[in-house]
């Protein structure tokens, strides 16, 4: 692999990460809602469902999604079932007078790293994506795995970085606003990222 393949390979998938999408409208719905705090959870449920759709596609599950509309269909519908139930949950949610305590964080910290997960490592899209995407930048003429081992770690990087950028945004937001009702709304406006999110899940198709 040359390094103007890795660059190229470096650009279009920063261009992939900042497109809105299911993973990045439910990161920034959950940070608005939870604040900074949720940045670690956020970021590691979704570097680690990456790593996991990859695998998934290079072990052949890709390739099966793309000629399987009832499994598709399946893997899609539950994300958008997944975001929905999220969306419900932070639209209802009360938040705290005042700053967050100390004791409470621990059971939600695992909630936001299991929703990122599930909804990162499930998107059918993105498993179908990886199994067309990474062998496009693979020499034939050169071992395979060292390749996509390079491509993957470089992915994950490149993903880390603009997915930490969009939670420390929404997240310094969040903790920049005091009043209760203002949280409240914070709350709704998290809880209609996610249906938001689950309406642009609802609209993919194979490709």
């Amino acid at each position: 692999m040359t390094l103007e393949i890795w660059i190229t390979f470096v650009s279009v998938v920063f261009i992939f990460a900042i497109i809105p999408g299911p993973t990045v409208i439910l990161v920034l719905g959950q940070a608005i809602s939870h604040g900074k705090r949720s940045v670690i959870p956020l970021v590691s449920g979704v570097l680690i469902g990456d790593f996991v759709a990859m695998t998934l596609s290079l072990i052949g599950l890709g390739a099966v999604l793309a000629t399987s509309a009832t499994l598709f269909l399946i893997l899609k519908w539950f994300g958008v079932g997944y975001l929905v139930y999220l969306g419900i949950k932070a639209w209802r949610e009360v938040p705290e007078h005042g700053l967050p305590s100390m004791s409470a964080p621990a059971i939600s910290k695992a909630n936001m790293f299991k929703s990122s997960f599930l909804v990162t490592a499930l998107n059918p899209k993105d498993i179908v994506f990886f199994v067309a995407f990474l062998p496009q930048f693979v020499n034939p003429e050169v071992a395979a795995v060292p390749q996509l081992l390079i491509l993957m770690v470089t992915f994950l990087g490149v993903v880390s970085i603009t997915i930490t950028s969009f939670a420390l945004f929404a997240g310094v937001v969040r903790h920049r606003i005091q009043s209760f009702q203002a949280r409240r709304r914070l709350n709704k406006l998290g809880g209609g990222a996610m249906f938001g999110a689950a309406a642009f899940a609802s609209t993919m198709q194979r490709s």
